[in-house]
């Protein structure tokens, strides 16, 4: 079987000197014993990144933002849509993201709907998207600014927090009352597509993975929690400037799907947005991780925004987990990716040098024991 020795190796949750990772077809064999089968030697090798909140093959390199995919104008509320039916995997920001390490995705359609329906977690390297997909990881929902600035597009539109927040509610007191019904009856009753959804959301079989910026509207979010049972990730929470709301998400065992970081914060929203924010959330012991929101990051720099958690105080070793253990926690593919380890699939980065210096970069990408990309210069 093959294997490559690195000077260190990230394992994501650990750091190895002078070690050696080995694999048989798709799945890891064995990590930092001697192998004698070396095929390649590098300076440091990591586990290849997974961003858990984006939207590329929706938002598309090079096209006209006419024809982007990110957002169903049509209706508020699409529990029933499926993000996969609108990625396109010939992206060329797929090739760019495989080139820096960037294997797996979550993508989630955008957050102009209050509802915006089922996420896929892919393969950046699938040759279409049914090759692509992984898992899902939940349903879109969307708080605060963005669902109710959008009162030009079809449906009934809310133009107001408090708007939004009502359609929500009166729809899952609809299907929560019908659930009671049938209950009751002991008759099946008859379901909507969309209701069957949303059935799901009340029965915590699936999460709402929830855009939220700002400190009240996480606090609207928490009041929608405790009046449904919600199973829920926050995403976002660029606004969040105090440790207590982290606290209280740490608290009620809810992670936070953070940023995007190193963009502009284009409304008022974001008023408070800082990359000081994430000492609050570091300091909360919250789970967290870290997103992209390609393109309003390009996923190709999901490693970049990594160089503030270490000025407020991470070593190398935890900053690298936030892009590869936890986000692959969050999407729920941690048993297959995120971390160095027998059993899981053979996907890392090969690097000329340190992660963290500019002059380094990926030499080599494998995803699932094949070698994906070589740097030819």
């Amino acid at each position: 079987m093959p294997a490559i020795q690195g000077k260190l190796v990230y394992t994501g949750k650990s750091v190895l000197e002078d070690a050696a990772i080995a694999w048989e077809g798709q799945a890891l064999t064995g990590v930092g014993t001697a192998q004698a089968d070396v095929v390649a030697e590098y300076p440091v090798i990591t586990p290849a990144f997974v961003d858990p909140h984006c939207h590329i093959g929706l938002f598309r390199s090079g096209e006209p933002s006419a024809e982007s995919e990110g957002n169903e104008h049509m209706d508020p509320m699409l529990a029933h849509a499926d993000v996969l039916d609108s990625i396109q995997m010939d992206d060329e920001s797929f090739q760019e993201s495989i080139e820096a390490g960037v294997l797996y995705s979550c993508v989630l359609a955008g957050s102009g709907n209050i509802i915006g329906g089922d996420t896929a977690v892919i393969r950046n390297y699938g040759a279409n998207t049914n090759a692509a997909l992984i898992r899902r990881a939940g349903i879109k929902a969307a708080f605060g600014f963005n669902p109710m600035h959008v009162r030009d597009w079809k449906g009934v539109r809310p133009s107001t927090r408090m708007g939004a927040a009502a359609i929500l509610r009166a729809k899952l007191h609809d299907v929560r009352q019908k659930m009671a019904r049938e209950e009751a009856s002991e008759e099946p009753a008859l379901w909507t597509a969309e209701e069957t959804i949303l059935r799901k959301v009340l029965r915590r079989e699936l999460k709402l993975r929830v855009h939220v910026h700002k400190e009240d509207d996480v606090a609207t979010v928490l009041r929608f929690v405790d009046e449904f049972n919600l199973d829920i990730t926050v995403e976002h929470t660029a606004d969040v400037h105090t440790e207590a709301v982290y606290a209280e998400l740490r608290d009620r065992g809810i992670s936070v799907v953070y940023g995007p970081m190193d963009n502009l914060p284009s409304k008022i929203e974001l008023k408070h947005e800082s990359w000081r924010n994430i000492e609050a959330l570091i300091a909360s012991g919250v789970h967290f991780g870290m997103m992209t929101d390609h393109p309003v990051l390009f996923q190709r720099n999901l490693l970049l925004p990594l160089r503030w958690f270490l000025r407020a105080g991470l070593n190398k070793q935890q900053a690298l987990e936030i892009i590869t253990r936890q986000n692959a926690e969050l999407v729920g593919v941690d048993d297959l990716v995120g971390t160095l380890e027998a059993g899981k699939w053979a996907s890392f980065i090969c690097w000329n040098g340190d992660p963290f210096s500019l002059e380094s970069y990926p030499v080599a990408v494998y995803a699932e024991g094949e070698l994906i990309y070589r740097d030819q210069r």
